[in-house]
């Protein structure tokens, strides 16, 4: 896949029906997702419980984009394997998940997919000084992790122009997860994030049966993003 910083929409499928996920990926990815988000809890790291490897691997033949698969595990290091072998495009996992984080790095890289390093909103972007060369992506989380449609924490617009400004001229995707709205892209695209996570945002109004509410929903957070660009 070649680099570019061109605004990609990210779903989660955690506000996807559970019921029907093939259904539900295969009609974002129609409507216009340019990845699929996979958002992996534990119930320790956060307060939730989500994807095994298992459900990743089922989610993978019917994802044709780019599955960025988003560790919010705790230890971490012992499932990398397992869920690059489930399918995962690229593995993120969270800087405050364990001493280790460049170990963690590394042990991501060792298994051919991409990397990318997760920052809670209390993590300060200078942590990821030293691992700036390592990675693919950076995430910003813009809400606390661990549940869906919580609102945007607006210090998180001023991390990612930092995040920015530290990545350079590396080839580096910024992601922005938590709150994402077509009133909230605009202000972290023009920071300089380039892939926007969204689950409600997207998922609200639609269905399998109503996918044109999806790329409706996907069209009104692309479109409120790369206007703040060309502004």
């Amino acid at each position: 896949m070649s680099f570019d910083r061109k605004i990609r929409i990210a779903p989660s499928i955690l506000s996807a029906d559970f019921a029907n996920f093939g259904a539900e990926i295969r009609a974002i990815e129609d409507q216009g997702a340019d990845w699929v988000h996979v958002d992996v809890m534990d119930g320790h790291f956060v307060p939730n419980l989500t994807f095994g490897p298992p459900a990743v691997k089922a989610f993978r033949p019917h994802v044709k984009t780019f599955m960025d698969v988003h560790l919010m595990i705790a230890p971490v290091d012992p499932y990398i394997e397992a869920y690059a072998e489930a399918g995962a495009d690229m593995i993120v996992a969270h800087m405050e998940a364990g001493p280790h984080i460049h170990r963690t790095i590394q042990a991501i890289r060792a298994q051919g997919v991409k990397a990318g390093v997760s920052l809670n909103p209390g993590t300060p972007p200078e942590s990821i000084e030293y691992l700036l060369d390592m990675l693919d992506m950076v995430l910003v989380m813009s809400v606390n992790p661990g549940f869906g449609g919580q609102k945007f924490i607006p210090s998180a617009v001023e991390k990612v122009a930092r995040v920015r400004e530290m990545i350079g001229d590396r080839e580096i995707h910024i992601q922005v997860d938590g709150g994402i709205t077509p009133e909230t892209a605009p202000l972290v695209a023009a920071a300089g994030a380039d892939v926007l996570v969204a689950g409600s945002a997207v998922f609200k109004g639609g269905s399998v049966e109503k996918p044109e509410v999806y790329g409706a929903n996907i069209r009104a957070i692309r479109e409120a993003a790369e206007k703040a660009l060309a502004a």
